[in-house]
């Protein structure tokens, strides 16, 4: 968690809460689900915001991702979906 305040959401003016939550980036027919990112969540209705940082890596990751994805696609691989874990 940060050390800044905890911001509040701007329609429902209830504070968020720090919760993971899935990162989901589309474009052209590809897809990347980044799961159990840490971030502020809205508890009426899940509004997402991220801190600057991890805005950052999940841009740097997402390029990566994306990259090895349209790779596959271009030589038709017959592997469609992959799983990737860092521990």
């Amino acid at each position: 968690m940060t050390n800044q305040p905890i911001p509040t959401c701007g329609t429902h003016h209830t504070p968020k809460e720090w919760l993971p939550t899935t990162f989901e980036y589309r474009e052209e027919n590809i897809s990347i689900r980044i799961p159990n990112v840490s971030a502020w969540v809205c508890p009426i209705d899940s509004e997402v915001s991220f801190t600057p940082a991890t805005v950052d890596e999940l841009m740097a990751t997402v390029r990566e991702l994306y990259d090895t994805a349209k790779r596959a696609k271009q030589r038709r691989s017959l592997l469609t979906e992959y799983i990737v874990s860092v521990a």
